[in-house]
Parts: structure tokens; C-alpha cells; sequence
């Protein structure tokens, strides 16, 4: 049973999680899920220790026991949430600005769709 993890396999573990999430476009909820249940982390990684046995079945053992004891430290935690974050915007920030555009365009037709029907209104009284 691994009790502590060195920062560099804290990083890297972080570093793994962070892009598993961020490819599967899930950074919204998983960064609400982490800070809704931050103060629980302590509790939550004590129940994972206590699931292991089972746990392990699905999950490679080392990296199950290495993340239950990343989330203890609350600075680990934190660096998580960070990087899910950073991760997220560096991957999809081309396809936002190209969907705000489409956006816009859209509202731009609409707004003038209701600008031409308002005037054909007018003329016609």
C-alpha cells in the first residue's frame, strides 16, 4: 500500500488525469464535481482506500492507490482543477472562437430577418 507520492509522480499523475478529461470534453463537470466535493477529499481518499480491493480488479492497482493518496493534499487537488482547466482551453480555444463565430452570424440573421419584417410592416400601413 503506497502511503506517500513523490511531487513528480504527483505532476505526472495530475498531468495523466488532466489530459484523460480534457479529451473527452468533461472538464466542465469534472471541475465542478472536484470543487463541489473539495472539502470531502480527505473522506473521498479514504474511501478509496477502502474500496482497493475491489477497485483494483478494474483499475492498474498502483495508479488507484497513487491517485487516493493524491487526493489527500489539497494543494494536489487544486493543481488538478488548475490543469483540467488549462488543458481544456489550450485543446478546444480555435473550435470556441469558431462556434462564437457561427454564433454571432446566426444572431446577426435573425436580427436582420425581424429588422426586414418590421419594415415591411411600416410601408405596408
Amino acid at each position: 500500500m503506497i502511503l506517500e507520492i513523490s511531487e513528480e509522480r504527483a505532476v505526472e499523475l495530475i498531468e495523466k488525469i488532466s489530459n484523460f478529461i480534457a479529451k473527452r470534453k468533461m472538464a466542465a463537470p469534472a471541475i465542478m464535481t472536484i470543487e463541489s466535493l473539495r472539502p470531502l477529499a480527505r473522506i473521498g481518499s479514504q474511501l478509496m482506500h477502502f474500496l482497493a480491493p475491489f477497485a483494483e480488479i478494474i483499475f492498474n492497482p498502483k495508479e488507484y492507490q497513487e491517485f487516493a493518496v493524491l487526493l489527500e493534499n489539497e494543494e494536489y487537488v487544486r493543481l488538478l482543477i488548475k490543469r483540467i482547466d488549462e488543458i481544456d482551453v489550450d485543446m478546444y480555444r480555435e473550435e470556441r472562437k469558431e462556434k462564437k463565430l457561427k454564433r454571432k452570424r446566426r444572431n446577426n440573421k435573425i436580427k436582420q430577418f425581424f429588422k426586414i419584417k418590421k419594415k415591411d410592416k411600416k410601408n405596408k400601413l
